[in-house]
């Protein structure tokens, strides 16, 4: 869920944002404020992932409000002034939504606050992607990235890479394994956890990640996985 917060000194205009924010499912609100100094308050004690805001408020108007924020959320801008929208990218906003506005543009916003934030967590991702194992003798580095899949063997783990024939054999729990792992693994047995961008094919209990490599679904685990899978299915 993205943490949201909405902001403008309208009443109506902020019960649209926050009817808007209900609609749409990826969207929480975490609070509303009728103006930014209010807003300022509330960031002091709470955090969130991203702000719809105001531009044109007293005491303090919402472009003005961004810049003061050393390490702001991601920011939509809502107006009816078209004259700030240059001085908002300025400030690197997400999108500018020009009052009045429906659900569709607003929508737009939303995938596009979703779209930024899943480019942050792969980057984030990525500059921290790896991790040392300690098998046999020696101490290996690994590409976390590079991991296709984990299986558990009692109390060792057979780590298996794209890039080597052979997997890593370490001693070490699935659960520390687990808690390592970024979003893009997933448990989907006591026994399994898997990249899922290295999934090839799902076919009824089985997760196919090569012609030699299928792996089982267990029960526990068939929920959760069939949620990832909804969210990535196209078709009827």
């Amino acid at each position: 869920m993205i943490r949201c917060l909405a902001i403008d000194d309208e009443p109506l205009a902020l019960q649209q944002i926050a009817a808007y924010i209900g609609k749409v499912p990826f969207l929480e609100l975490a609070a509303q404020c009728q103006s930014a100094l209010e807003a300022q308050q509330f960031l002091q004690q709470d955090t969130v992932d991203a702000i719809f805001c105001d531009i044109n408020m007293p005491d303090l108007n919402g472009m003005d409000f961004i810049k003061t924020l050393t390490a702001p959320p991601l920011v939509v801008f809502t107006t009816a002034y078209a004259e700030y929208a240059v001085e908002g990218f300025k400030v690197n906003a997400v999108d500018y939504l020009l009052k009045p506005f429906g659900l569709q543009d607003f929508q737009r916003a939303a995938n596009r606050l979703a779209e930024r934030l899943e480019l942050r967590s792969e980057s984030s991702q990525l500059e921290d992607d790896t991790i040392f194992l300690k098998t046999e003798y020696r101490i290996v580095k690994v590409s976390i990235s590079d991991i296709r899949y984990v299986e558990a063997m009692s109390e060792y783990l057979k780590v298996y890479l794209e890039s080597e024939p052979k997997p890593i054999i370490t001693l070490l729990s699935m659960k520390k394994m687990e808690e390592r792992l970024p979003s893009y693994f997933m448990r989907i047995h006591r026994s399994y956890i898997i990249n899922l961008t290295k999934i090839q094919e799902v076919n009824k209990n089985r997760v196919i990640m090569d012609s030699d490599t299928y792996l089982p679904i267990g029960d526990m685990y068939k929920d959760s996985f069939q949620q990832y899978l909804d969210t990535k299915f196209l078709g009827k």
